[in-house]
């Protein structure tokens, strides 16, 4: 169990490497700033089947593992906010567990769990279980899904930052535009 800061209430975010777990960690750091909460961001990773049945010959993998986690978290800090935030104090976790059960475990009934939310089909969630549902059934404390923006409201954003005088358009979503061949 991960020992709380003076005991009060947090934010935990669980992230991997998609755009849902992006949207989520720059939702959680919004919320931790806006409520003045301390953020856990903690990224688990689920032990490989063939490892676990080794049992303890997979202690080099575990810390791989680990250290795979934590540079994926400090990968995603950087990508969002430009390192750690400002503001908000931060404590990093990469763990080795099931990502729901170890977010689970985590977050406690005051706590506000983020996840991001993505679309997968039935096939895919047959071989990895969704973590949004195992939080959802089992999450003592509030959960917060937080879904990517759809491309078409990224380009509605866009069109109506052009309008605005003054405006630079963002030349990204202008590139991406003209390879999908979009009128922008």
């Amino acid at each position: 169990m991960i020992a709380r800061p003076e005991g009060g209430p947090r934010v935990v975010v669980g992230v991997d490497d998609s755009a849902g777990a992006r949207c989520a960690l720059s939702w959680a750091i919004g919320e931790a700033r806006l409520r003045r909460l301390p953020l856990l961001v903690a990224h688990a990773a689920p032990l490989p089947p063939h490892v676990s049945a080794a049992g303890q010959l997979g202690c080099g993998i575990t810390e791989a593992l680990r250290a795979s986690g934590a540079e994926l978290v400090a990968r995603l800090l950087a990508e969002v906010c430009g390192g750690p935030p400002e503001g908000v104090d931060l404590t990093a976790l990469a763990l080795v567990g099931e990502p729901g059960a170890t977010l689970v475990r985590l977050a406690g009934d005051d706590d506000i769990l983020v996840v991001g939310r993505g679309t997968r089909g039935p096939f895919s969630r047959l071989l990895r279980p969704s973590v949004r549902l195992h939080c959802a059934r089992r999450a003592r404390a509030t959960l917060v899904c937080v879904r990517p923006p759809a491309f078409d409201t990224l380009l509605e954003s866009l069109a109506v930052r052009d309008e605005a005088p003054g405006s630079a358009p963002d030349s990204r979503f202008r590139r991406l535009g003209r390879r999908l061949r979009l009128p922008l």
